[in-house]
């Protein structure tokens, strides 16, 4: 039997995590349902929001992250995660091919963005041991050794937040789903 874990409010949460549930529901104007349910543990949440703030910051474009940060859910399966980064990626103008292309497990016509999933997925499917053969690939689209390390900061918060879409399975919001 699955465990059950409280959907929160910022009226219910833990004290903790009443104000960063605020601040998510000024941000986004709803919260998202795995949030409600990372509020749990606000040091869970607090460690998520940190990580997206962190990769807002790397050289990687707004597009290439949702890119990425798509890859990742696709690889983990994630349906919370990659209907939320489909919503998102359209709002940073990611390549809709792409998006879709990701989605339905089809080819990316662009090679950059083709590059940057399949080396995201590979790092998941390899569990980090990445081949010289792959990293070559990503270097030779363009990409450079300080993205390397960013599309780990990527893995990373997806494989926080896949795994715990995984244990809690939170419902799709219906402002992600219509922005989609």
């Amino acid at each position: 039997m699955m465990t059950n874990f409280t959907f929160y409010t910022p009226e219910t949460a833990p004290e903790e995590a009443k104000p960063i549930l605020e601040e998510i529901k000024k941000g986004f104007g709803f919260i998202p349902n795995l949030f409600a349910y990372m509020a749990e543990a606000p040091t869970t949440l607090e460690a998520y929001l940190t990580l997206n703030d962190i990769i807002e910051k790397t050289s990687l474009s707004p597009a290439q992250q949702q890119v990425a940060l798509l890859a990742a859910s696709v690889e983990n399966e994630c349906d919370f995660c990659t209907i939320a980064h489909r919503a998102v990626g359209k709002m940073k103008k990611a390549n809709q091919q792409t998006l879709d292309a990701l989605n339905k497990n089809q080819q990316i016509e662009d090679s950059k963005d083709a590059a940057l999933a399949k080396f995201t997925q590979t790092i998941i499917k390899d569990r980090g041991r990445i081949s010289d053969s792959a990293i070559n690939d990503f270097l030779s689209a363009g990409f450079t050794k300080q993205q390397i390390l960013e599309v780990m900061i990527i893995v990373s918060i997806k494989t926080l937040s896949n795994y715990i879409n995984h244990l809690t399975n939170p419902e799709p919001n219906d402002e992600l789903l219509s922005m989609t």
